[in-house]
């Protein structure tokens, strides 16, 4: 067989900027041949061009767009047709380069064709603006002259050659302090060292990243043969502990294990190498099935039994093929995921629990009526939902404080999971609000008698650090599938009867029937009501403030929807919002609270946003991004200043059409949050999906915080899940000094709360807005 000479036979293996690997020829004998720095070079400086010379082109639509109407269409067009055209042959050279001109036949580029590359591409570019600087307005000057400090940025494309990035950085800086000369009786002096300290940052930036990344290719470069370079690789793999290599040959039979995995088998190396994987791993049928069929796989997991108790571990792995075609076996990593398993399964916990109380959450609470419900129709035994709202609880707050407030919710749960036992669940719907899930409930006397014995029981005095609260309780009642045959319609009637037991002189019980309002008079009537308050003006947008964790700044508001009913009075978002979904008016009313935040913006000054919530209903809805960029359009507002709030409740249904439609807005710059995070359904599987930007921490885990170390675990790993998916955090429900300082050093980026403000009118969150404006000013 043909062999090499050795001076063609020494391969470098280089990282690129995009992280793939590189092997190319050095030929040390020819000076006029590539060499491995040259080589990579030149394919960083291919990989990179896109980049510099789209920078070229905005950048010169950016000035026409900001010249049209001071230079002549004619000139200005041949101008933008020269920068384009030379920036893109060039582009294109520099990819036919990488490829003709690496290995080791490949003839080195002389190095001052590269320099006359970008000193060309700076000439075109500067041509135009040298020209003209003198003719134009002083508010034009200082416009060119940034656009022109800006694009020497544009030298970070050319990082993988120093000389090249310093001649663009030297061409552009030159050009630049040309301009200001002539300018110098017309641009003011603040904006000349603006302007000049811009492109001084900039070139320092840049030479440092030059340098840095040269030094990088170097060293690569050096590193020496494809294997040294892999065995390298390896070894950093392993030492970093970010999980274990492994090996077997093609009876599943162990060639190598990386030490770590050894130890946590718990075997010595004698009793792993040579015997099969499978059996080490505790005969996992799953794990020997992926390797009988030959093929790549993934993401394994497994649970493994080891000294330290049980762990779990994710297993990849790619198959061995010889050169001779043949399976020999199969290669892969591994990792030790417990942690993250432990982690997502606390999560989950969290998306299904309310915090305070320990009972099941209102997402929670959604689904067992579910089954209850599907149990109730296929087994004709009715099953019951009792909706309870304290009363005489705000005072409790207001009086005593929200931690007392909230020992007194807390003993409440506890009652009412005494009193209904084996009967049903108890679950917290929030605030001071529980409801009550029963499976069977044929004996209507039984639930009668069970309402009456809660009544009692939460009526009993609360001793709270020696103090003595007395509350009562409301109870509404709906039985299914006589009342509702969804559950939706089965809340909606057990809240309708709790309004009754209210106007009834509270501390009573209500039970929806035909005699209280049929299905139909009852939906009919709200149907009516919700469009004549669409009509009438009925509804009315409180704002309260969001503010900056860091510097405790004013940085937005969110948008509370309110509905003023002419008899009702103030009707609350969790009644009515409902009844607009099954209504088809969701979109008629989201349409305007849009319109209403979008107006408002348009009438306060950046960089302040507004936030609205956003139904499950109305996110599903594909007309909805067409209508917020109506909304921004007709405004004149940019959509980074908008943000739309939605609660996990949207993972229901059809996800895929759902994260489109949020992909679609936050094309439009839109700000998706994921509000009251692990209240809901569980949804960390979507969190990957690049469509939120914010996770927003329920205020009853800010709250419990100071006294429960749980809740400060939760909110670490709720922040620490968001970081990792570079997300900002929100905490709702900061009330006191403490509060905000526990969030803030927990690395909470935007604090909501009656600290710094309850809900607002407009023109009280406008004075805010203007307030602000003049401190600023």
């Amino acid at each position: 067989m043909y062999q090499a000479p050795d001076r063609y036979k020494r391969m470098i293996s280089a990282k690129l900027p995009d992280g793939a690997s590189l092997g190319v020829a050095q030929g040390v004998h020819d000076d006029q041949a590539s060499t491995p720095l040259r080589d990579v070079q030149l394919i960083s400086r291919a990989q990179l061009a896109p980049f510099f010379a789209a920078a070229n082109i905005l950048a010169a639509l950016l000035f026409a767009a900001s010249m049209h109407s001071s230079i002549q269409i004619v000139l200005m067009g041949g101008w933008i047709l020269a920068v384009g055209g030379i920036n893109i042959a060039m582009t294109m050279l520099a990819r036919r380069q990488a490829i003709t001109h690496i290995g080791r036949s490949g003839r080195r580029v002389p190095h001052w064709l590269m320099i006359s590359d970008v000193a060309l591409r700076a000439a075109v570019w500067l041509s135009l603006p040298m020209m003209v600087f003198a003719g134009l307005s002083p508010s034009d000057q200082i416009i060119a002259a940034s656009v022109i400090a800006g694009l020497g940025v544009a030298a970070l494309g050319l990082v993988a050659v120093p000389t090249a990035a310093m001649t663009w950085m030297t061409v552009f800086v030159t050009a630049l302090c040309v301009n200001l000369f002539i300018g110098r009786n017309t641009v003011p002096i603040e904006h000349m060292v603006a302007i000049i300290f811009v492109i001084g940052v900039a070139m320092a930036g840049v030479m440092t990243v030059a340098r840095w990344a040269f030094h990088q290719l170097k060293t690569n470069a050096d590193v020496g043969s494809q294997s040294e370079s892999a065995s390298l690789l390896l070894q950093e793999y392993e030492k970093r502990g970010v999980g274990w290599l492994w090996q077997v040959d093609e009876e599943n039979r162990v060639t190598y294990l990386s030490s770590r995995m050894v130890a946590l088998i718990g075997r010595p190396s004698s009793a792993i190498i040579g015997h099969a994987l499978p059996a080490l791993l505790g005969g996992q049928k799953e794990f020997g099935a992926v390797l009988y069929e030959h093929k790549p796989f993934q993401n394994l997991e497994m649970e493994l039994e080891t000294g330290r108790g049980s762990r779990w571990i994710s297993l990849a792995g790619d198959p061995i093929i010889d050169h001779a075609g043949r399976f020999a076996g199969f290669r892969g990593v591994g990792s030790d995921i417990t942690e993250v398993r432990q982690q997502q399964e606390r999560l989950t916990h969290l998306a299904n629990v309310d915090v305070l109380s320990g009972l099941p959450n209102r997402g929670r609470v959604r689904q067992l009526a579910g089954e209850a419900l599907r149990h109730a129709t296929s087994s004709n035994v009715p099953c019951a939902i009792m909706f309870l709202d304290l009363d005489g609880f705000k005072p409790v707050n207001d009086t005593f404080g929200h931690p007392k407030g909230d020992a007194v919710l807390q003993a409440v749960a506890k009652r009412l999971v005494d009193e209904v036992g084996d009967m049903g669940h108890v679950g917290r719907m929030g605030g001071d609000e529980f409801a009550i899930i029963i499976k069977d409930a044929q004996s209507r006397k039984g639930v009668q008698a069970l309402a009456e014995r809660i009544i009692a029981s939460v009526a009993e005095p609360y001793m709270i650090d020696q103090i003595e609260i007395r509350i009562g309780v409301s109870i509404g009642c709906a039985f299914g599938p006589i009342d509702g045959a969804t559950v939706d319609d089965l809340i909606l009637k057990a809240d309708l009867a709790l309004y009754e037991a209210k106007n009834a002189g509270r501390g009573v019980a209500k039970y929806f029937s035909s005699e209280l309002m049929s299905e139909q008079e009852d939906r009919v009537r709200l149907e009516s009501d919700l469009r004549a308050a669409v009509a009438s003006q009925q509804f009315h947008l409180l704002y309260q403030p969001l503010v900056s964790a860091k510097d405790q700044k004013l940085i937005g508001f969110e948008a509370l929807i309110r509905w003023n009913h002419p008899k009702r009075g103030l009707v609350p978002p969790p009644v009515f919002i409902p009844i607009a979904e099954e209504c088809g008016l969701m979109m008629e009313i989201g349409q305007w609270v849009i319109e209403e935040a979008c107006r408002t913006l348009a009438k306060w000054p950046e960089p302040i946003t507004v936030a609205v919530n956003v139904s499950p209903k109305q996110i599903q809805m594909p007309s909805l991004p067409q209508l917020v960029s109506q909304a921004l359009a007709r405004h004149k507002v940019p959509g980074n200043r908008l943000e739309l709030e939605v609660t996990e409740g949207i993972f229901l249904g059809n996800n895929s059409s759902t994260l489109e439609i949020l992909q679609r807005l936050r094309q439009l710059g839109v700000g998706i949050a994921l509000d009251d995070f692990g209240t809901g359904y569980s949804s960390i599987g979507y969190l990957n999906k690049a469509v939120f930007h914010k996770l927003k921490i329920d205020g009853s885990f800010v709250r419990e915080a100071g006294t429960r170390e749980e809740n400060v675990a939760i909110i670490k790993s709720i922040v620490q899940l968001a970081k990792s998916f570079r997300m900002n955090v929100t905490a709702e429900g900061v009330e006191t000094a403490e509060d905000f300082e526990r969030m803030r050093n927990l690395g909470v980026d935007t604090i909501q709360g009656y600290l710094f403000g309850r809900p607002l009118t407009f023109e009280r969150a406008g004075q805010m807005v203007m307030g602000l404006a003049k401190k600023a000013g």
